[in-house]
């Protein structure tokens, strides 16, 4: 997100409704905003639009939204939010796994939505975060927000690296998912399940983990709070 330019907003929603109040909430956020109403309309917005932030309803007119998300996350490094009617833990899990950067339930709370767009936004910002981190073959570049092992590139979602990387930032200090809610989604128990960190935990480790056979990146103490095993390189 260029700090010289305006941010751009997508929201792919089929009832005009929800689609109008969010599209408003975001201008006056700041943003522009592009409308589409299909998987096929949102796809065609995305590639002319560029966008850096991306809403979308999963329960979409031409196909199943699930299929949507993999499109979405090949064709832009910006921060997904799903917003659906479909709150089962099955739904957000799929949502998550396929790329999704944050899942909101509908009825919608539109502060609480501008609360997470706005958490989203203050942690893609360049520049926000300085210089990077590195742990032996293992390099977190705070300012291309990209995450290396051995030479090779894992590709995280955004809410995988501001997570990977606020572990990473204190080696050895364990966290509670609460906590994690909080410093990394801006969000609590009370908004959100506290299981969507366990599964972003989940996610960041198998990726890990299948770039390094068997390096234990992130702990898990006592089944509840987690942790950063690395120790950093020195220079």
């Amino acid at each position: 997100m260029a700090a010289t330019s305006v941010a751009t907003a997508l929201v792919i929603d089929s009832d005009s409704g929800i689609r109008g109040v969010v599209a408003s909430q975001l201008k006056g956020q700041g943003y522009e905003v592009a409308e589409a109403s299909t998987a096929s309309e949102g796809m065609e917005r995305l590639e002319h639009t560029r966008p850096d932030l991306v809403l979308v309803d999963v329960d979409v007119p031409d196909g199943d939204g699930f299929e949507l998300l993999p499109q979405l996350r090949r064709a832009t490094d910006a921060p997904v939010i799903v917003i659906t009617a479909r709150g089962a833990e099955t739904d957000r899990i799929a949502g998550l796994d396929l790329g999704a950067d944050d899942y909101v339930v509908k009825p919608l709370s539109i502060g609480e939505l501008m609360a997470r767009v706005r958490a989203v936004s203050r942690r893609v910002r360049p520049g926000s975060a300085e210089g990077g981190l590195r742990f032996g073959d293992l390099l977190i570049d705070r300012r291309s927000r990209e995450v290396q092992l051995r030479d090779q590139r894992v590709v995280l979602t955004h809410r995988e690296f501001d997570l990977l990387a606020y572990l990473a930032s204190s080696p050895g200090q364990v966290f509670s998912r609460d906590q994690l809610l909080d410093q990394v989604w801006g969000s609590s128990s009370a908004w959100q399940d506290s299981k969507t960190v366990t599964e972003h935990i989940r996610r960041l480790r198998q990726k890990l983990n299948d770039a390094v056979d068997g390096t234990e990146w992130i702990r898990t103490v006592h089944g509840v709070v987690y942790a950063f095993s690395g120790s950093e390189a020195a220079g």
